[in-house]
C-alpha cells in the first residue's frame, strides 16, 4: 500500500510505485470518480483523441468508392 499527503494547497504526489505500475508520464490525466461508500476510482487518461488520428489507416488497404458505401434497399 502506498500512502501520499495532500499540500495546504489540495496537491499531492502520487507515489513512484503506482506512477510505474499505471505507466504515468509527464501530462497524463487521472479521472477521479467518487461512488456511494466514499471510495474512489482512479482511472488513467493518457490518450487524447488527437492521438488516435490516424490510428485505423492502413496504407496498404485500396479505398472504397463512396458509392459502394451508400445503402442501396
Amino acid at each position: 500500500m502506498s500512502l501520499a499527503t495532500i499540500t495546504s494547497k489540495g496537491q499531492t504526489t502520487i507515489p513512484k510505485d503506482i506512477r510505474d505500475c499505471l505507466g504515468l508520464q509527464p501530462k497524463d490525466q487521472i479521472q477521479f470518480t467518487i461512488i456511494a461508500d466514499e471510495t474512489v476510482i482512479l482511472r488513467v487518461k493518457k490518450r487524447s483523441i488527437q492521438e488516435l488520428y490516424g490510428l485505423l489507416h492502413d496504407p496498404q488497404r485500396k479505398p472504397i468508392p463512396l458509392e459502394d458505401m451508400k445503402y442501396h434497399p
